[in-house]
């Protein structure tokens, strides 16, 4: 009897963990039916011609073409915000998609100019007489000589000269040092060389021509004289320059000139002597800007021993920089350059990439400083970037969620005919509208701007949940960053839309 009772108790159990298996089954099945069905169900549908052409239900589209249906599934940037694009492994090894790290490190600029080569202006030296007189004979005859120090330059006769030679050897002839001091010393104001005042004082001989010697190694640049001419202290014989030390000329940009500093080392090369260079430093800054060029002239000195550069030639400069603080750079291959903004491709991870505007500083060799929209250690996309940006331009707010965007907005007041569409999932909605301007929204008339539709985002403090198709609202935008975001909307009654030409507007209050 006992083992009875046993027997019906056992199978009583049995039974009822077999109803509680088949009703967890039922309904897990039935949960993971309803969440298929879910994941199944479109987001929206689209053109396939055009991607700004999206409905919420199957239609045509204006080619005439069935609309396509876009699912959750396939695309998992969808709730990420605006501009947000997946792209999964196998399509990135295709693009050959790397990344790198925001660095902060020394940004290493190089600034490359030209040059021309010019002569050392501290060693230039400008030959005249003393006296007037007749150039009697020349011995440097033609420019571009080349002389040394001590070297004959020409004979002069003057009767003052003559006279100066008569009373030094009367003032020897008296033995009066005083005298003789005197004379000597009117000889050397004369220019006449130590050596032409010691013959004269050994031999106790005039010359009727006195020969007048170079004062420095050089090259003759201006010659102004010819064999026989009458001179006088104004006149100027000759020009001599140094070229053991020479001057190159060169030109930054004014947005550069506040990066070069006096003693920044400079390297010079020339395309007529490939494979040397010079080393050199800045010398100094004009301090004032060339109006014709918008640039500023630059004075670098370098050593010409060897005398191959040659004044007039054509240099190319490269002035390095000394800047030794750290600031926030990128490779420069990451930047996408536009006219209207620089944009940096963000990786967030797990396939996910996102466009953003940054504010770019100096270039530098091969990085470029972020002033704003990058933080250390984000990762950036360095190649295949292009592509990535174009699709998420497409949606792209272009901004960062913890970065204030420094670009104004404009905002204006919309009058509404109807709302179109709305794409909740990506805050979109299609509006008709005319504008009312900023002037006139104190007594808010609608302008006489043609009626426009436009697709607009929705900023997060907007409750897209309560707007739906045909409805009737007025609304507040700003174009921000090349963005239309509706900022505040409210519904119209349609009783109002009557009084548009007296330019009373009802509305009822309640914000969506």
């Amino acid at each position: 009897m006992k083992n009875n009772h046993r027997a019906i108790s056992f199978g009583i159990i049995i039974g009822i963990a077999i109803s509680l298996g088949v009703y967890g089954f039922s309904h897990f099945n039935e949960s993971e039916s309803k969440k298929k069905t879910q994941e199944s169900k479109p987001l929206y549908w689209v053109a396939p011609m055009d991607a700004d052409f999206q409905r919420d239900k199957p239609g045509k589209s204006p080619m005439g073409m069935d609309l396509v249906p876009v699912y959750k599934s396939k695309n998992k940037a969808m709730n990420e915000s605006p501009g947000t694009v997946y792209i999964s492994p196998s399509v990135i090894n295709n693009l050959g998609v790397r990344t790198t790290n925001v660095s902060y490190q020394i940004l290493k600029t190089h600034i490359n100019t030209v040059g021309y080569v010019t002569y050392n202006e501290d060693t230039l030296l400008h030959v005249h007489p003393r006296v007037e007189g007749w150039v009697e004979k020349l011995h440097v005859k033609a420019t571009g000589n080349v002389i040394k120090k001590g070297q004959p330059l020409y004979e002069l006769y003057s009767p003052e000269l003559v006279n100066a030679q008569e009373e030094f050897l009367l003032a020897l002839a008296r033995k009066n040092l005083l005298l003789i001091s005197a004379a000597k010393h009117r000889l050397i104001s004369l220019q006449f060389s130590k050596k032409t005042i010691a013959l004269l004082e050994k031999n106790k001989k005039l010359s009727q021509r006195v020969t007048f010697y170079a004062a420095q190694n050089g090259v003759v640049t201006r010659m102004n004289v010819r064999q026989g001419i009458y001179a006088k202290p104004n006149t100027m014989l000759m020009e001599v320059a140094d070229l053991s030390n020479v001057w190159i000329e060169a030109e930054v940009f004014e947005r550069q000139a506040e990066h070069v500093s006096l003693g920044m080392s400079v390297t010079v090369t020339l395309d007529s002597l490939p494979g040397k260079y010079w080393q050199g430093k800045v010398d100094y800054i004009y301090p004032v800007l060339t109006a014709a060029t918008r640039t500023v002239k630059l004075r670098l000195r370098f050593n010409n021993e060897n005398k191959l550069l040659k004044p007039n030639m054509f240099a190319k400069v490269t002035i390095h920089s000394t800047n030794k603080e750290k600031t926030i750079t990128i490779p420069q291959e990451s930047l996408i350059r536009t006219g209207l903004h620089d944009r940096v491709v963000l990786s967030l991870g797990e396939g996910k990439f996102k466009s953003i505007i940054v504010d770019v500083g100096r270039y530098g060799d091969k990085n470029v400083e972020i002033l704003s929209g990058l933080n250390i250690g984000e990762k950036i996309v360095s190649s295949a970037q292009f592509l990535l940006d174009s699709e998420s331009s497409k949606t792209s707010d272009f901004k960062r969620i913890d970065q204030p965007s420094n670009q104004k907005t404009v905002s204006s007041i919309g009058i509404v005919n109807s709302i179109n569409n709305t794409i909740k999932n990506k805050r979109i909605i299609n509006i008709r509208y005319n504008l009312i301007e900023q002037s006139n929204m104190a007594v808010n008339k609608p302008t006489n701007t043609p009626v426009k539709t436009q697709n607009f985002m929705l900023t997060h403090n907007v409750d897209i949940q309560n707007v739906h198709v045909g409805m009737l609202v007025d609304f507040t935008f700003e174009h921000n960053d090349g963005v239309d975001l509706i900022t505040r909307i409210s519904e119209r009654m349609k009783a109002s839309m009557g009084n548009f030409s007296e330019g009373v507007t009802k509305t009822n209050g309640q914000s969506l």
